[in-house]
């Protein structure tokens, strides 16, 4: 149990700091090409990558705060900020990001993402509340001891309960993630401009398929969580799904629009 203790610490620990570098990489590449693609996208994806990492840099506070009810206080607060913040900002972040000669509805975009990502948040929230009714010593180092939130310690299991837990993160932030990716495609695929920016599609390539492990990383680790009687340490998977998308998007993003970008820098 200690080496999967101290994965719970150290993967997500490095996610955050991929995103965070993301962030800066953002900040800095976008002092000029924000001229080109939209002030406004950039700032978006810049906040959202931003709060990415601080999402999963805390991760380790639900571990070892204490044992119950503290990982499940970190845990909704942090899908919270995930399912209703996060997920709605990336979406609506990539809309502004990727470049459209037609106008795209982003505030009812916004709106609706937003709406529904508050509502899956609350559904995620009481269904935890109903459902984790203890905690478990999940790696005792002496000097600390790393906690793990459990399902139904003092309750029968309930699948349905698990269902409608998984079925709002397929929703949000798993199924923001795949319109993302649909809409990134959908614009490299008709992108009129690609004669002159003939290395936008590689870097919407790259944003694309970035999205998509982000999103199916979550999809095996809920998966693998349910069969396994719903062990929450399984969802390092999704951490280094993170880890490996978040690599390919930052690989993107250090691509310029075009080759022998000169008058860019």
């Amino acid at each position: 149990m200690d080496l999967i203790g101290l994965m719970n610490i150290a993967v997500p620990v490095v996610a955050g700091l991929v995103y965070f570098f993301m962030a800066a990489e953002i900040g800095r590449v976008s002092k000029v090409r924000r001229i080109m693609f939209g002030e406004i996208g950039y700032k978006k994806v810049f906040t959202a990558f931003l709060m990415l990492g601080v999402y999963f840099f805390t991760r380790p506070l639900q571990n070892l705060l204490g044992p119950h009810p503290w990982p499940l206080i970190i845990n909704c607060a942090r899908q919270f900020f995930l399912m209703a913040v996060i997920a709605p900002a990336i979406l609506v972040g990539i809309f502004h990001w990727v470049p459209n000669e037609e106008k795209v509805t982003t505030r009812s975009a916004a709106v609706a993402s937003y709406v529904v990502g508050i509502l899956m948040a609350t559904v995620f929230i009481l269904i935890n509340s109903i459902a984790i009714d203890g905690s478990k010593i999940l790696a005792d180092w002496g000097f600390v001891r790393i906690y793990d939130a459990t399902w139904f310690a003092k309750k029968d299991a309930r699948v349905e309960i698990v269902l409608v837990h998984l079925i709002s993160q397929l929703i949000s932030p798993v199924g923001f993630f795949l319109l993302a990716a649909a809409y990134v495609r959908h614009r490299r695929h008709n992108y009129n401009l690609g004669h002159i920016y003939n290395l936008m599609p590689l870097k919407w390539r790259l944003l694309e398929a970035g999205l998509l492990i982000f999103a199916l990383s979550m999809i095996l680790a809920g998966v693998a969580a349910f069969i396994g009687q719903y062990y929450t340490y399984l969802w390092v998977i999704y951490f280094v799904g993170a880890i490996v998308a978040g690599m390919l998007e930052l690989k993107g993003i250090k691509i310029p629009p075009r080759e022998s970008p000169e008058d860019l820098k």
